[in-house]
């Protein structure tokens, strides 16, 4: 007890000192280049690393007593600095594991899975009382005995593979292996199939020794660790699954944990390379596909057989716990009512040092900057909440109950989140709403990267342009605009982090933005080794990048809080809406196409006589044929919208800097809900939490985003009626968005 009341007493007390030092900013600038400079100067990678050895110096898990000493440090850093902080208390269910069985017992026996061992180089690896065995949260409880069956990344094209090969899964236990799509698949599918067990593996293939060398010669993943996870179904509904779209507080109405659609059904446990090798190296059974193979030493077989059989057994304790999200505000001097929010979590599944504290400390280097700034007598016009979230690894839990709990100010009030996790050393990475596009080029175009002395987006952009020149892939349009040396195009968001909420269920725009690429991370994600050393010696050195992060995000921050009028330019939307049309016109003319090829080649005997007769593959199953999807009325909804935001955009370039007050006003008003027009109450197909029809992630993918959801995945999945009423759903919220942009434009002419 006494270790986290120095913790908190040292980070508090930090504080006021380092404030207290600072150059004396008195009369400083208000707005503007001069403000981020001054802003500038408050960062620094000293309290950052600082901050960062003392987060990460313990386990940070949900309910672990450091990751509520740190949620109570961030409190009284804020506080310190002139915000007005406070701690938002919610009650959510949180699995944690009483016991976890996994061996071999056929061909002979062998004791698999436990806790990571320590690494001597590693300090921070034997800091172990606190932390929980690796597990995967809100899998099913269970104690099953069966054959193993090799199920490669456990997506659904690898069981029609596994089906063509006359293997079931039904009744056996699978491995499975990192990869492909979002973690929580790889149980949900495999009890689809009949599965009554799980295990999922971190192949070298991936992060391991073939991309680089392991721990602690190299950054890369060693053969004992294991990534931890979620497999909650994060697809259908993020959050804590007994509250589903309200928010968990006292008195909520809760589901039974049985009634609770999110938790998985089978025991399922995540284990170590080091532990697969010994399974896989004797699973016998067919030859596993060229596209199953890994980088284990050894040939991939399928199993299935009855070589390999396994005893798994997971036991976990099921109660809701606390979790503390910091809450910090400063109120706008003109308009209060206005908010920009920005956060990161602080919760890790051990130490977390890289993901989420690294980007947990360049939050707080925002955060005392701003509170420097505030000394000056400067005070943003919009008011600025950062937030800390707690529980975001089991699930986005934190930011999703507090967007819940507070969704109807939010609606009203908010008018972007802007969003970091993990950082690393590298290259800007921008993902969100892309009426703010412009925005964050702007913003990149005035930090300097460290290592080539360059502003971060023409780094970006060169390395784009070297990368594909030495045969890397890129969209099309990423690569041209890279080229062209014009502004970044931005990735759409899915889902793996704190902006869900935010963009998918209550319409606000949103953005994540990070640094990474030249990191090691990979190779230590969820394990033990996500460690201070880890992250110090392989990810960002001097956490360099740290600063860069915060001076990147700061300006963002900033500039929102002080622009008359939120700098939104509605043709990048556009434009991009239109890009994603014309991917799910080609998707839908691709997929006819290949069906009658299937169709032909089925008749024409061509997969019977391909086929090996001593490795034997049937055909493809036969499929409804893709038909022409009536696109027509979203054609004209995107065809509209491109000319209503050119034309406004236009408007506002010419007159929106001589706006009359009155004028803004309304203006402002009008814009502030329009990316809310996006959203459709009724949901997606089968997950109605998800409401945005323009961005969500993949029932398949996860964490990678889908565009046009309702359209795009009705026609991968080929529920062809659910595409034509998606076409016409979505081209419902793209017209309204037009209309409110010829509204705006109104207001300018």
């Amino acid at each position: 007890m006494a270790r986290y009341s120095s913790f908190l007493a040292a980070l508090s007390l930090a504080a006021p000192i380092a404030l207290m030092a600072a150059p004396s900013l008195a009369a400083g600038p208000k707005q503007g280049p001069a403000l981020e400079a001054a802003f500038d100067a408050q960062i620094s990678a000293k309290d950052q690393l600082e901050w960062l050895k003392r987060m990460s110096a313990e386990p940070n898990h949900v309910g672990a007593p450091h990751n509520k000493a740190n949620a109570e440090a961030t409190l009284a850093l804020f506080k310190a600095w002139g915000w007005d902080a406070r701690i938002e208390r919610f009650d959510v269910l949180y699995p944690t594991p009483l016991s976890t069985v996994l061996e071999m017992i056929t061909p002979e026996k062998v004791n698999l899975g436990g806790q990571e061992p320590t690494i001597p180089q590693d300090s921070s690896s034997a800091v172990i009382a606190n932390a929980l065995p690796p597990y995967v949260a809100f899998q099913g409880d269970g104690d099953v005995t069966a054959d193993l069956v090799y199920v490669n990344f456990g997506l659904p094209a690898d069981y029609e593979a596994l089906a063509r090969r006359g293997i079931s899964v039904k009744g056996k236990i699978v491995i499975a292996r990192y990869g492909g799509g979002w973690r929580g698949l790889k149980p949900k599918l495999a009890q689809e199939q009949g599965a009554i067990g799980c295990l999922i593996y971190s192949d070298p293939a991936q992060d391991g020794f073939a991309v680089g060398d392991p721990y602690p010669k190299g950054g890369t993943r060693p053969p004992t660790g294991v990534q931890r996870g979620s497999v909650v179904d994060l697809v259908v509904a993020p959050g804590d699954p007994l509250t589903p779209g309200i928010g968990a507080t006292e008195g909520a109405p809760r589901l039974t944990r049985e009634a609770a659609t999110t938790i998985m059904k089978i025991p399922t446990l995540p284990i170590s390379y080091g532990d697969a090798t010994k399974l896989l190296s004797q699973i016998g059974g067919r030859r596993a596909p060229a596209n199953f193979r890994g980088a284990l030493p050894f040939t991939y077989h399928l199993g299935g057989n009855g070589a390999v059989k396994v005893h798994l057994v997971v036991k976990s304790e099921w109660t809701q716990k606390p979790i503390y999200n910091v809450i910090a505000t400063l109120k706008g001097a003109k308009h209060p009512d206005q908010w920009i929010v920005r956060g990161n979590h602080h919760d890790g599944w051990v130490f977390g040092a890289q993901d989420p504290l690294s980007g947990n400390v360049a939050m707080l280097s925002e955060a005392k900057a701003m509170g420097a700034l505030l000394k000056t007598g400067w005070r943003p016009d919009r008011t600025i909440i950062y937030a800390s979230w707690d529980a975001e690894e089991p699930g986005l839990i934190g930011s999703t109950e507090w967007a819940e709990a507070h969704a109807d100010e939010l609606k009203v009030k908010a008018l972007i989140y802007i969003n970091t996790d993990g950082n690393g050393r590298g290259f800007l990475s921008a993902q969100g709403s892309h009426d703010y596009q412009h925005m964050v080029s702007e913003a990149a175009r005035t930090v300097i990267d460290p290592q080539t002395g360059r502003n971060v987006l023409e780094r970006l952009q060169k390395g784009i342009q070297a990368d594909a020149f030495a045969g890397g892939s890129f969209p099309a349009e990423l690569l041209a605009g890279a080229e062209a040396g014009g502004d970044l195009r931005m990735g759409p968001l899915g889902s793996g982090s704190d902006y869900s909420g935010f963009l998918q269920h209550l319409g606000l725009p949103a953005l994540n933005i990070g640094f990474g690429g030249e990191d090691q991370s990979d190779g230590v994600y969820h394990s033990i080794y996500d460690s201070y050393h880890h992250y110090t010696t392989f990810d960002d050195p001097g956490l360099v990048y740290g600063t860069v992060l915060s001076k990147t995000v700061g300006r963002l921050v900033l500039r929102m809080a002080d622009a008359d009028t939120p700098p939104q330019r509605f043709s990048d939307f556009a434009v991009t809406v239109a890009g994603y049309l014309g991917e799910v016109k080609k998707l839908a003319a691709d997929r006819r196409a290949g069906d009658e090829k299937r169709q032909k080649l089925t008749e024409a005997g061509a997969f019977a006589l391909a086929s090996d007769p001593l490795d034997p593959v049937a055909a493809p199953p036969a499929v409804e044929p893709t038909p022409h999807i009536e696109l027509a009325v979203l054609e004209d909804a995107v065809d509209r919208l491109g000319i209503s935001a050119a034309a406004y955009d236009k408007a506002y370039a010419a007159n929106g800097a001589s706006l009359a007050p009155a004028a803004r006003e309304k203006l402002n008003a009008l814009l502030a809900t329009v990316d809310q027009l996006l959203i459709d109450s009724r949901g997606l197909p089968g997950r109605p939490w998800f409401q945005n029809l323009i961005y969500a992630p993949g029932r398949f993918t996860g964490y990678g985003a889908k565009t046009l959801p309702g359209v795009r995945e009705a026609i991968e999945e080929r529920r062809f009626a659910d595409a034509a009423e998606y076409a016409r759903r979505t081209a419902s919220v793209i017209n309204a968005y037009a209309a409110r942009l010829d509204q705006a434009r109104a207001v300018l002419q």
